[in-house]
Parts: C-alpha cells; structure tokens; sequence
C-alpha cells in the first residue's frame, strides 16, 4: 500500500516537473508574456486568492492586456481587453467550461451529476423564466416579499418603534427568504420558520463558500449536511415553482439517486439566490432607482471570472491585429471587473456611483461606450455573456425592483449614524459573483404612517 502510494506521489511529481521544463524549453514565441512568480509551484497564488483585484490590475500594469501567470501549479492566461473578448466567448471547439464546472459542484456541493447536459438544463429554465412562467413567478415573489416584510415591520406590539438591523443582512435575510419560498416552496406560516432555518444555515454555507472553491473543506461537511436535508423535499412540494419540478424530473430521467437530487437542489439555491441579495447593498442608496442605477450598482458589484479550460492549443486573435499561442491543458479567465467595468478609458471616474451613468442627456438608454476609439460590444458584463450568460436575468432583476419599491414605499429607514461610510468590499470574494461588505451598516427602519402593507 505505501509503495503505491509512493508511485503515485513520484508520478505526480514527475508530471509537474515535465510541465515546468517544457514550459520553460519548448516556449513559443506567441505565447502570452508568462509572470511564474518567486514561490516555486505556488507561484502567485496567495496574491490572487488574498485579491484577485488588485493583482490583476497590476499584472495588467506590467504586462498589458493579455498575460499568463502560474497558479498552484496551473498556468493561467488572463485577457482583459474587451474588444477580444468574443475570440473567448464563441470558441466552443478549442475552450471548454464544462470541464472546470464539474471541478466546483464536485468540490463545493459533493455534486457528480451523471448524465451532465447544461444545454437541456438552460432549455428548461428558459421555459421557466421567461413569458407567462415568468409573470407568474415574479407576482409569487410579489406576494412573499410583501407578507416577509409585514412580518418583520409589525411583529412588535408598538410598530412605532424603529428596529434595528445592518443593511447587508436586512436585505440578505427577506430577499433570500422570499426567493426561498418563490422557486422551492415551502411552509409560511406566521414565524415562516421553514424559509427562516433554511436561510440561517445557508448563511453558514455562504461564509465557507470561498474556501470550498480552492480547496476540499472537510469542515463544510455538516453544514452542507444539514442543508441537503432541509431542501429534501424541495421541487417534490406542490408549492415548489414549476421549474424546481420540471429540474427534479430532468434528474430523475438522467438517472440522478435521491441523494445526487438533494445535492443538486443545494447547487440551484446558489445560483438561484445569491445573486439577488448581493446586489442590494449599493441599491438602497438610491434616492432614483431607475435602470441606469441599477445597471451602475452592477458595474461596481459584479466581479465574477470567466473562466475555459483550453482543450487543444489555439491561437487567440486580438482585436488589435496580435496573436498569441495558448497551450492545451492550460486556463483562460476573463476578467469584466477591471476591463471594461472598472475600465477609467470607457468609464470616467469609475470607482464613484454615478447613478444616470447609463443614460444619455436626452433620458434614454446609454449603450455607446468606446475603448481606443472603437465602440464597445461589452461595457459591463454583470450576466455574463455568450452560451454562458444568466438564463435567470428577467427574474432577478425584477425582484430586485420590487424589493426595493416596496422598502422604499414602505418603510421609514435611515442609516443608524448618519456619518457613517459605505464599508469597503471583503477583497478575497473577486471572481466569485457578487463582493460583499467586510461588515455590517447600521441602519433603522419602521413602518410609514400612512403604509397599506398587508
């Protein structure tokens, strides 16, 4: 057994020493500029997973647009002009995100589907999320925020008193609840203490979530434990949204076990959810909520990576005439964050909210954006693009409008100091979704005079 062990280790080794002289003797000339780092193997991993933000821009600063560097033993190209950024998005021969998906759901949610098809996944969301499927969902999402939001403002005998709160976990806590019980169903009754348990030990879930990306977390195990439970039934209730169901029974065809279905459920609540909740921190600072200021609140929370596996070596072609050589077995990540979002060519002053900086003078929508004088296709890219942007976009945006209309129609809230700052962004979130607050904001709320909530 120990002498197979050892084998096994020597092999290992031996392939990632081959990996590194090849790397370093058969070179092409059109390769990226490649930045190894000083730790050997490691390379720059502690950099990017400490902020991925930051290295990146000053990866950008050295090298330009288009660079690799060595991760943990991978070699990583990354792009960051946008007007390239199609030379990625529409290659399905040569790049791969199957492959690095797989990777995640085995390693974050104990999830190996066995009959993987992303493509007849997407064909039943869209059948869900759009249309009438979609007026019904939304009006259901209506209905829970409404009576979450009661619950919370008048569960007190004096609904005069204002009640206190942080505004990341106000908003967290009744998005995530009401979105709960929209798609996977669910008891409601007066304490809504189905949505509430679920919520709570998601809350736990999403704080080792980061960690469970880049590494097996053995200690993640009794919450994703628990968390399987609760969502046992989910897609099963008659409450369940049609979707939930139409995706269990897609499971079931694709000969999932009930345990894989459990796992998958879990997989949904992430994507399903998080998006919504984080985007709301930077929206109740609005005073004009339009779509323009919602697009800007994207612009600046929307930090995802996009990533491919390169299947065979491929020449990427640049928009500005350049070639470079990318190697089988290696990564490509884009990143939207600092090019084109945060991008001070296409965005000016870009780390300030501008609320109507996606409307023209004239009140209508804003989508001429230019970087070196050519008109961009890409501007912000919060939902991803291509074959790989969000199916779920209509719903989460309309959820996000009546979350806020009903706060804001509602309820009296102010922040708890009015000198208070918007808390800085918790940096080792970049590449994953949405950046959250390193802490709370206090705030205060109650229940306008005149409210008609019920």
């Amino acid at each position: 057994m120990c002498s197979q062990f050892f084998l096994v280790c020597f092999w290992q080794a031996l392939t990632r020493l081959y990996a590194v002289i090849s790397r370093i003797l058969l070179r092409s000339k059109r390769e990226p500029p490649l930045d190894k780092g000083v730790i050997p193997w490691l390379g720059h991993a502690l950099d990017f997973g400490k902020d991925a933000a930051k290295f990146l821009t000053r990866m950008k600063l050295k090298h330009g647009d288009i660079f690799t560097v060595r991760v943990a033993g991978r070699y990583v190209t990354v792009l960051l002009d946008p007007h390239s950024y199609d030379s990625v998005l529409q290659d399905t021969t040569s790049l791969d995100f199957t492959h690095y998906a797989q990777v995640l759901m085995d390693r974050i949610f104990n999830l190996r589907l066995p009959n993987h098809k992303p493509d007849s996944e997407k064909a039943i969301m869209k059948r869900h999320f759009h249309g009438e499927s979609l007026s019904c969902l939304n009006h259901n999402m209506q209905n829970h925020l409404q009576t979450l939001l009661m619950f919370e403002t008048t569960a007190t005998q004096n609904q005069t008193d204002w009640k206190h709160d942080g505004l990341f976990g106000f908003c967290y806590s009744l998005l995530f609840r009401a979105g709960y019980l929209t798609l996977f169903g669910g008891e409601q009754n007066n304490n809504c203490t189905d949505a509430a348990k679920v919520y709570k030990e998601y809350q736990k879930f999403d704080s080792l979530l980061i960690k469970m990306a880049r590494t097996t977390l053995k200690s993640a195990g009794s919450v994703k434990q628990r968390l399987w439970e609760l969502l046992a039934q989910a897609g099963q209730r008659e409450n369940s949204s049609l979707w939930l169901q139409s995706y269990r029974q897609h499971l079931e065809q694709e000969g999932a076990d009930e345990e894989t279905q459990r796992k998958a459920m879990l997989l949904q609540l992430l994507q399903m959810l998080l998006f919504c909740v984080s985007v709301l921190l930077n929206v109740l600072y609005i005073c004009n909520f339009s779509d323009s200021a919602l697009e800007e609140t994207l612009r600046l929370t929307a930090a995802p990576f996009i990533t491919r596996e390169v299947l065979q070596n491929k020449t990427l072609h640049m928009a500005d005439g350049q070639e470079y050589d990318l190697r089988r077995g290696d990564r490509v990540c884009l990143f939207p964050f600092i090019s084109p979002q945060m991008d001070p060519e296409i965005h000016h002053k870009p780390e300030q909210f501008k609320y109507d900086r996606f409307l023209n003078a004239d009140g209508t929508a804003k989508e001429d954006f230019f970087k070196s004088g050519r008109r961009l296709k890409y501007y912000t890219m919060p939902w991803g693009a291509g074959t790989n942007a969000c199916v779920g976009k209509p719903f989460a945006v309309q959820s996000i409008r009546q979350f806020v209309f009903l706060v804001l129609s509602h309820l009296n809230i102010e922040l708890s100091d009015s000198e208070a700052q918007v808390p800085a962004v918790d940096a080792s979130r970049y590449g994953f979704g949405m950046v959250q607050p390193i802490k709370e904001l206090p705030i205060r709320y109650k229940l306008r005079e005149r409210s008609n909530l019920q």
